[in-house]
């Protein structure tokens, strides 16, 4: 089993950067593929990235492409999002969650486990 608990999220303006962190619990950190989504007030939650068991692969939304950057640290158990360039639209609550399965890896149903995510509220 494996905790998780986001941290990083806050109030900033357009253009500027967040990185969001997620502490995992549990010794079998490095089995579980990452992913990052989000969940805008009234929308339904969508898939914003993944990164695979070793790190090597990774995996974007569109919407975030070339300004969203994912990460991990698997002797810190920690995964990472690098957000550049943050738009009003990314404002929303950002879970972290994991997976242990390689497949549907940007459908919320294909993970395990959640944390219960942090606000980023980007302003105009």
């Amino acid at each position: 089993q494996v905790q998780l608990v986001e941290s990083g999220g806050g109030l900033v303006q357009a253009g500027d950067s967040l990185r969001l962190s997620c502490a995992a619990s549990g010794r079998t950190f490095s089995r579980y593929g990452m992913g990052w989504f989000r969940q805008a007030a009234g929308k339904e939650r969508e898939f914003v990235a993944r990164v695979g068991w070793t790190g090597g692969s990774t995996y974007y939304a569109d919407s975030v492409k070339g300004r969203f950057t994912i990460s991990r640290d698997n002797a810190e158990n920690t995964v990472y999002l690098q957000m550049n360039s943050l738009k009003p639209e990314d404002t929303a609550v950002y879970y972290c969650a994991a997976s242990t399965t390689v497949i549907r890896i940007t459908q919320a149903g294909s993970y395990d486990y959640w944390g219960p995510g942090t606000q980023v509220t980007v302003s105009s």
